[in-house]
């Protein structure tokens, strides 16, 4: 007896799949966070990253635009990066500009200790 796959079904399929990629890159969008970046001049470009991490005008952590509580970060930091080279384990640390030491501090210690590479996202003095 021979089984086949009905055609409407591969249609059913790739929508299901266009679906779960449409929400997963939505899932790391943090243009919906309220921050003001501090600012500098002489900026460079940060390049690629796989990790974002933000400090909104509330004071409250955001990795990937998903809230999180800063003990659990250093972990998610590091399953993010996974086993990445060095080199390519850049992570963005986008901190609002009224925020005090003791909130950015926390999130510096653990992008060091889940071994990332620290980019401060900074904007342009005009």
């Amino acid at each position: 007896m021979k089984a086949d796959v009905p055609s409407v079904a591969m249609g059913d399929i790739a929508f299901n799949l266009l679906i779960f990629f449409v929400i997963l890159a939505r899932a790391q969008d943090d243009s919906h966070l309220k921050w003001l970046p501090a600012k500098a001049e002489q900026l460079e470009s940060a390049g690629v990253s796989k990790v974002s991490v933000l400090i909104n005008n509330e004071n409250k952590y955001f990795v990937n635009g998903q809230p999180i509580g800063e003990s659990q970060l250093a972990a998610r930091i590091g399953e993010l990066l996974g086993s990445a080279p060095a080199g390519e384990r850049t992570v963005l640390l986008k901190v609002n500009k009224d925020a005090p030491a003791m909130h950015f501090e926390p999130v510096i210690e653990a992008i060091s200790e889940a071994g990332g590479d620290l980019v401060h996202v900074l904007e342009e003095k005009r």
